[in-house]
């Protein structure tokens, strides 16, 4: 066995598309860390999820079409941090930390305004939101059930908006300066005083009250600002006691005015207001195919809530994966180094895609039986769920390209790219599909689903001529200053 890899690693095609023991090393030493903090993360999404269904299905639907409002949010502040991230990686890979700092203060007033936005559209309008989600429900009361829960879901997360934005800004910035233990550990205690209060609230454990799904709105507000107070206390703490550690050099001095130079601004502003825009009208457009499918009766949005929820305990993988390919190709980009980021893309890419075959196989074999987690659901639900992830463990691969294609290309400062091939390929294949289907056709949901991934092709053919192109090797930031 050693031998053949050895002669398989000595290969032309080994030489291209395997890194070396450091390569893999570097690249472990982002992926892990985000692995681990995404997978407790979301197996405790999961553990809520079950938590709430426990309660009804009513209540398990309202907090379902809740969160797609919140995911929208969630899209918003990646967007919005993910300009500052960019130019992060390449400052901290030319050595410039000051142009780092300015970055991060850019990243923290960016998730500030986005998350005031949010508080007023959702003050304003979460009734009307939730209500467009409720299609053919099984009665009056279970419609008017679902959304009071969905409704009053929101009010309370509303209060964890802008303690989420200011972590994910200090966690962005972070990361593209490869440190990723920080953000890991802040997030896993947050995951787990979630789930502790999620029991507590949500069934009145303690002597506290059954809150139900407010409970678990409640929990997730407090454990937003658990994992504020960590990331930035730590970070801070770190920066003062290792002032030599470059990857907290950014932090000293970050707050003694948030004066940044606006060339800069204009700089960032220009590439980072269409990748703000990109995660707003992506994430929007996952809502809206999430809206399509609910058309079809709430057993398919109960279904979906299923999927997706077991969904990302095994997507975690490829999406980790895009983080690191973000900060191994920006920070040789940002040295102009860019023999070095096109090798590092041809072996982050062949690692992705062994990745995504290996996990989507073990998906795939273990679906009939994930779903009978939700011990509430009935037969009908299920067997939608279980079609579902089937569907999406086949399309693992095809999602872990196309996922990767879109940080590599973010990568290199090509933003407006990045918008059209991700969101504007959103809005203009996979919804008019699965609308003219759903409209017009009396198709299953399964079929619809399964369409609307065959359609993801395409984005992949277009992701592999661009990066075949190369139109992401750019230094874009050797004349910010």
């Amino acid at each position: 066995m050693k031998n053949t890899f050895g002669k398989f690693a000595s290969s032309a095609f080994g030489k291209k598309y395997l890194g070396d023991r450091a390569f893999y090393m570097a690249v472990l030493g982002i992926v892990i860390p985000v692995v681990i903090q995404n997978s407790i993360s979301n197996f405790v999404s999961l553990l809520d999820n079950l938590m709430v269904a426990a309660v009804s299905t009513n209540q398990m639907n309202g907090v379902s079409i809740a969160n797609q409002m919140i995911f929208v949010f969630n899209l918003c502040i990646f967007g919005g941090v993910a300009g500052p991230g960019i130019f992060s990686a390449q400052f901290y890979g030319a050595g410039d930390h000051k142009g780092v700092r300015n970055s991060f203060r850019f990243s923290i007033l960016i998730a500030l305004f986005v998350s005031m936005i949010a508080i007023v559209i959702f003050a304003l309008f979460r009734a009307p939101l939730v209500n467009s989600y409720i299609n053919n429900p099984e009665s009056l009361e279970a419609a008017a059930d679902m959304l009071k829960v969905g409704s009053d879901y929101i009010a309370i997360m509303m209060a964890g908006l802008i303690p989420f934005a200011i972590s994910q800004a200090y966690a962005s910035v972070l990361r593209s300066c490869g440190e990723t233990k920080v953000p890991m550990i802040a997030a896993v205690v947050s995951v787990l005083v979630n789930l502790c209060l999620n029991a507590v609230l949500i069934f009145g454990l303690l002597g506290f009250p059954a809150m139900k799904a407010q409970g678990a709105a409640l929990a997730t507000v407090i454990s937003r600002y658990v994992e504020m107070l960590i990331i930035v206390i730590v970070a801070h703490m770190r920066s003062r006691k290792y002032p030599s550690n470059p990857a907290y050099r950014f932090l000293a001095g970050a707050y003694r005015n948030f004066s940044i130079p606006m060339s800069l601004v204009k700089k960032i502003s220009i590439k980072g207001a269409p990748l703000l825009l990109n995660e707003a009208f992506w994430s929007m457009g996952m809502a809206m195919l999430a809206q399509l499918y609910s058309r079809l009766g709430t057993d398919v949005v109960a279904a979906q809530t299923i999927t997706s929820t077991l969904a990302n305990l095994f997507n975690v993988f490829f999406i980790s994966i895009g983080t690191a390919a973000s900060v191994m190709v920006g920070q040789p980009l940002g040295m102009s180094d860019f023999e070095g980021a096109k090798r590092n893309v041809r072996r982050i890419m062949f690692f992705q895609m062994c990745i995504c075959f290996s996990i989507g196989t073990i998906m795939f074999l273990v679906s009939p039986l994930l779903p009978y987690c939700f011990k509430e659901a009935d037969a009908a639900i299920r067997a939608i769920a279980t079609g579902m992830l089937c569907v999406t463990a086949c399309a693992m691969p095809v999602n872990g390209f196309a996922h990767c294609s879109y940080f590599i290309l973010r990568s290199g400062g090509r933003t407006i790219i990045t918008f059209i091939f991700d969101s504007a390929y959103t809005w203009l294949i996979p919804i008019p599909l699965v609308y003219l289907l759903v409209t017009y056709t009396n198709l299953p949901i399964l079929s619809v689903f399964i369409c609307c991934h065959i359609a993801d092709l395409i984005k992949v053919a277009l992701g592999a001529v661009l990066l075949k192109k190369g139109v992401w090797i750019r230094n874009i930031v050797s004349a910010s200053e």
